[in-house]
């Protein structure tokens, strides 16, 4: 049997359109990481820019948009004095923990940590 055969367009497994939908929003940098660290608590803006190294506000600031629009992150204000803006996954972000566990278990088995020797800075 040739390979051509073997890979026609109509053998070919579609793509799951959930998985698409999943990963067009948390496939984004920064995403997955801020989900996780809202796992469980809520976290101030400045909480989340420091236990995200490298993420920029602005940045932060757009992904946050975007998980609160797709209904995974609310912001609260406290009125204070001072005024604070706060982050709390929904019941629904809260749902993503055992996926997200999941993917820290096997990324820990199957991705090993780059070592400085193979990728000097």
């Amino acid at each position: 049997m040739a390979v051509e055969e073997m890979h026609e367009a109509s053998a070919c497994k579609q793509v799951d359109a959930g998985i698409t939908r999943v990963f067009q929003l948390l496939g984004k940098r920064w995403t997955g990481q801020i989900v996780a660290v809202l796992v469980g608590h809520p976290a101030h803006f400045t909480e989340l820019r420091r236990a995200i190294p490298g993420i920029s506000e602005r940045m932060l600031s757009d992904r946050l948009t975007e998980l609160g629009a797709a209904g995974l992150v609310v912001r609260e204000v406290d009125e204070g004095p001072p005024l604070r803006v706060s982050y709390r996954l929904t019941e629904a972000g809260a749902a993503l923990e055992p996926a997200l566990d999941a993917l820290a278990a096997w990324a820990k088995q199957h991705l090993p940590e780059p070592c400085a020797e193979r990728f000097p800075g």
